[in-house]
Order: structure tokens, then sequence, then C-alpha cells
């Protein structure tokens, strides 16, 4: 995928608000003093006045994004997914979970790809903190035209949302003018028959490459993008399960608690079904390059092939 076009995922979201914005004006926008980091900034340039920076606050930006919705508005509310996720947790819970508040978070510079800022900024528990709330919906967008498309559905969605964006440039694969996003839906990227490969973020670009690599090692792998976390797609993981009798879970994100986790939990109780779950083990990460450290963690197209094919011929 050398040759194709990267953008961050966090890109999309600061162009689908700033595109938004300027259709819907009961949005606004609140940011923990990080906006040209999480993109916001964009929207701010062009609606200064219903754009916020609460500071590095952020339990305090989440109770006013609630008060915003609470007032009728569609607030959206971002930082980086380690403070929106994990300091605010008490805020997102209480004043925008149990009320059930119309509050979009967009979480970026999620996962081990914040490299060099290391363990304590690389959130690899936030999809397992959102998806513990009730009517929390959870979702991670594959590349920049699937995040403005999210974006979109999550503002014509009522109730609370959680999205994670990423900091690396990733491949784009989605054509903007064909492209639709559903909450809860996810797309086959690819069809195969010997394992199942679920993936989302960035993963899904490696888990496109792995299931080429496994073409030629003459494994069929479907590769499915599983951007919805939170409601899962359980009939296209129950058909894939069927289908192809094995399953891997992909995500930049501790194996606690998150899609793989979602996945386990679904299959257990209907198809029970062998996984194989990619994603950072019960560990912290660590300062490095952010492909350095994908790849030490085994978050690669290399690895996943690796493991699919270990896993197709047990």
């Amino acid at each position: 995928m050398a040759d194709v076009k990267k953008v961050a995922t966090r890109t999309g979201y600061g162009e689908a608000l700033r595109e938004l914005g300027a259709l819907h004006d009961n949005i606004v926008v609140f940011d923990a003093d990080l906006a040209g980091s999480t993109q916001t900034a964009v929207f701010g340039k062009a609606f200064p006045h219903r754009h916020f920076n609460c500071g590095i606050a952020e339990g305090n930006m989440m109770a006013a994004a609630a008060g915003a919705a609470a007032m009728g508005m569609v607030a959206f509310a971002s930082s980086f997914a380690m403070f929106a996720a994990g300091r605010a947790y008490e805020q997102v819970r209480n004043s925008i979970g149990y009320t059930q508040l119309n509050v979009k978070i967009g979480a970026s510079h999620g996962g081990i790809s914040v490299g060099e800022d290391g363990a304590s900024h690389q959130c690899l528990e936030d999809y397992a903190l959102m998806r513990s709330i009730p009517g929390m919906v959870v979702m991670s967008p594959a590349d920049e035209v699937e995040a403005r498309a999210m974006v979109k559905a999550a503002y014509e969605h009522q109730g609370p949302v959680y999205m994670r964006f990423g900091r690396s440039p990733v491949p784009v694969f989605h054509d903007p003018d064909t492209f639709t996003f559903e909450i809860g839906r996810g797309e086959v990227m690819r069809e195969g028959t010997d394992v199942a490969i679920l993936a989302n973020g960035l993963l899904v670009a490696e888990a496109v490459e792995a299931g080429q690599l496994l073409a030629q090692r003459g494994i069929s792998a479907r590769i499915i993008n599983m951007a919805t976390v939170k409601p899962l797609d359980e009939a296209l993981v129950l058909k894939a399960a069927e289908e192809c009798g094995r399953i891997i879970t992909c995500e930049e994100h501790s194996i606690i608690g998150g899609l793989g986790d979602a996945v386990c939990s679904f299959l257990s109780e209907t198809r029970p079904t062998p996984v194989k779950r990619i994603g950072t083990p019960d560990v912290f990460g660590h300062s490095g390059p952010a492909a350095a450290l994908l790849e030490e963690f085994g978050l690669c197209a290399a690895n996943i092939a690796r493991v699919a094919e270990e896993f197709s011929k047990t």
C-alpha cells in the first residue's frame, strides 16, 4: 500500500465537524486545549462562536458538553483518548451516559501509535471503559473517508457516542463518492473461507495486506472492517463464524475489553468458535517510534498473516 494516499483519521474528524457546522447551527464543539492535535481547530476557525476551549480540564469539558446537550444542542467534546475516556470517565459515565445526552466524544491519539509520548498517553483501555457504559456507541474508523462518514452518522444518532481517531496517517481505500456508513454495520473488505479477520482502526489496512499475503500462501481470508465495537454487528460475526470456522480479531487496544472480547462474548453464547485475539497483551506500552511499536506488539500485517496461517492449520 506504499503508493496509496495516507491521511490521519483525526483529519477526517476535523473536516467533518466543519462540514456539519455549515449545515447545522445546533452543533457546538468543546476541546481541552488540544484543538490543533484533535483537529477541532478546523471547526473553530470557521465557527469561533461555537467552539469552546475548556483548557486542561477534561472533566469540566464533559460536564459543559452535557449542559449544552441538555439545552438541545449536539455537543462534540474532544481530547486525547487517554484524557477523554480515562481522566474524564466519571463525568462521561454520570453526566453523559447515565442521562443519555446527545454528546459525541471525539477522542484522538488513541492506541500504541501515539509513539514517543509513551505509556501515559497510549490509551489501550478506552474501548473497554466506554463499552461498559450503558447505551454508549463505541467506534473507530479505518480511514479518513470513513472517519468523515462516521462523524456525520454520530450527529444523526440520538444519544452518546465515543469515536476514537488516530494520530498516524493511514491508507485511504474508501471512495468518498460511493462510501456509506451505518452505525453497527461491519464491512466485508475481502471474501474468504478459511479464516475471518475482523479489524478496526489502523489495523484494517494491516488486515487487508495480511489477506493478500495469505492468498499468496493458498489461504483464503475474509477481511472485515468492524468499525463499530458497540453495538457489534452480530449477524456479520455469526455469518463469518459459520462460513469460515475460525475468527481472528485485530485492534490497537488491549486484548481485554475491546473488539476481541466483544466477539468472544457473543460467540460463546451463540456459536462457540475458535478465536485468536491480536492486540496488546496485559501490559502497558512504552515510548518509541509508532511503526516500531506496532511491529513489536504484533499489530502489523506480517504478524496477522503469521497467526492466521498457523491458526488455519489447527
